[in-house]
């Protein structure tokens, strides 16, 4: 009897294996990927998702993958497809492959551009930050109107940006602007604020940090109030001083909202178009021309306008912008830090 069974287990388990090979495998079906299974147990996320995606997809994809053509190509104003009239005249720009990245690349205007531009970001975000975290830390504690001043310096936030640079550029006025009529006052003389190269470039980034530090300062703030009392109490009972507190608990406490405010930050201000456009036009001269501002002068304001320069600079700011995403991930998770 037990023989008989055994050589019926052996038998049903050759017939699965028939059956398997008959199905062309010679093996087991394997097990569903990673993908599959995700898309059949979240099936109702990925439905509500996949608008958006194909909307996003549409809406950048596009124009990059655009950008990038024409980045390898001499398009400029007069050999674009375009309409005079009633005469439709098709483009006759050519493929030129990486010239114009090479010519970008080893041209003095990109790289000169590209270093003011790497000074303009990194004095605007850390100049932000060390005022962002100080602002913090006082209205982290208890003082009398705490409400009224975070509501006084949430309002450059609050305000329209073109409107805040609007005000900011009459302040700068030479002749009528408050700044010098409170220096005039003072028997000082005026400051060309935005005719001097170098007083512009502190002007811009006075600007710029202004508007910057109210989100640094909301998020930081949102950061302090997280971190446990109790870490500070012990640590005053230790007899611990206000800057080791600060070095050894608010600091770290605070990092995991620093790195993501410095990340976003250095790409908002990298790519800060309002202030330099709407303050000095990149000027005087090119003394305050950042990459993304010169970018638009070769689209809309140089004639010829020159399609193929443009979107060589917008296609060159992506890349150093991935570029510094990867290295600062990077730089923190050989810190420790999973970002």
């Amino acid at each position: 009897m037990a023989v008989h069974t055994s050589q019926s287990v052996v038998k049903a388990a050759g017939d699965d294996v028939a059956r398997g090979r008959s199905r062309g495998t010679g093996t087991p079906p394997p097990a569903p990927g990673r993908f599959r299974r995700g898309l059949s147990t979240h099936w109702y996320a990925w439905t509500m998702v996949a608008p958006v995606v194909l909307v996003i997809g549409v809406i950048i994809g596009y124009p990059l993958l655009r950008g990038i053509y024409l980045s390898m190509t001499d398009a400029d104003e007069r050999n674009v497809a375009r309409t005079i009239g009633v005469n439709e005249l098709p483009a006759t720009y050519k493929f030129v492959g990486a010239d114009n990245y090479i010519d970008a690349l080893t041209g003095s205007q990109f790289l000169g551009t590209l270093g003011w531009t790497l000074v303009w970001t990194v004095s605007c975000v850390s100049i932000t930050f060390v005022l962002g975290m100080g602002l913090a830390n006082i209205l982290n504690r208890r003082i009398a109107g705490r409400s009224a001043y975070r509501m006084a310096l949430i309002l450059p936030w609050a305000i329209p940006g073109f409107v805040s640079v609007f005000a900011w550029r009459f302040l700068y006025n030479e002749e009528r602007g408050l700044l010098n009529k409170i220096l005039g006052g003072a028997g000082i003389d005026g400051i060309p604020w935005l005719n001097d190269p170098t007083w512009a470039k502190f002007a811009v980034i006075a600007v710029n940090v202004w508007l910057g530090i109210p989100f640094m300062m909301v998020a930081l703030l949102g950061g302090l109030q997280s971190i446990p009392s109790e870490q500070y109490e012990a640590a005053e009972m230790d007899g611990a001083t206000a800057w080791q507190r600060f070095r050894h608990i608010t600091l770290p406490g605070l990092r995991p909202v620093s790195t993501t405010v410095i990340l976003l930050s250095t790409i908002w201000t990298f790519n800060m178009f309002p202030v330099i456009f709407l303050l000095t036009r990149g000027g005087p001269g090119e003394a305050t021309q950042i990459l993304v501002t010169q970018a638009y002068k070769f689209s809309f304001e140089i004639s010829p306008r020159d399609f193929a320069q443009s979107s060589t600079w917008g296609v060159l700011i992506l890349v150093l912008l991935m570029l510094f995403a990867v290295i600062y991930r990077r730089v923190l998770r050989s810190q420790g830090d999973n970002w």
